[in-house]
């Protein structure tokens, strides 16, 4: 019964989750964390985090690990084939259809629709993962004892080196995890 809840979970990911891994990211949260409570917040942004950290797509790299520690390596696999098979029937479909009538404003118009729609799904997804990085419970505090100032600190520090120098953003979460494990390890503080 895992195996079909795993499957028909990351179907529907995968059928939904249009613009790609960041959009996907609400999808996955809702699923594994909300409806299934598969995952708690904290481990969902560490799924979240590891999935970024491996080659390939976030739904499929979160698909894999939500899989494989609910139902081992065939629930990896069986979520896996979940998020991936929509993908590839809908692309296959809509590759037929779009260079077939590519130049209508119908088409145009429904995919100009759709970009700001994404947009907002990214924009949900990355406010989720900064409160839960940010404070404790995901929620803003009332005491600055549930702040995580290094966190928030690491935060804007990635974001200002990202954006000003155009650094490798694999060094700059290399960094800011070396960073956060000595701060963490030395002060005890998160």
């Amino acid at each position: 019964m895992i195996y079909l809840q795993l499957f028909l979970s990351f179907f529907q990911i995968g059928l939904f989750s249009i613009g790609g891994g960041y959009a996907a990211m609400p999808l996955i949260q809702n699923q594994v964390v909300n409806l299934h409570g598969w995952l708690s917040m904290n481990e969902f942004v560490d799924v979240i985090t590891i999935s970024q950290m491996t080659p390939g797509p976030v739904a499929i790299n979160s698909a894999t690990f939500v899989g494989i520690k609910i139902a081992g390596v065939g629930g990896a696999l069986v979520a896996t084939l979940g998020c991936v098979l929509p993908s590839c029937i809908i692309v296959l479909l809509l590759a037929h259809f779009y260079f077939k009538y590519q130049n209508l404003t119908v088409v145009r118009g429904v995919l100009s629709g759709l970009r700001p729609a994404v947009v907002a799904m990214i924009a949900s997804a990355g406010l989720s993962i900064l409160l839960t990085a940010s404070f404790v419970d995901g929620l803003i505090p009332a005491s600055f004892a549930d702040v995580r100032f290094v966190g928030i600190a690491l935060f804007l520090i990635a974001f200002f080196v990202l954006r000003k120098w155009k650094v490798n953003p694999i060094y700059v979460m290399v960094g800011c995890g070396v960073v956060g494990m000595l701060v963490t390890k030395l002060t005890g503080l998160q």
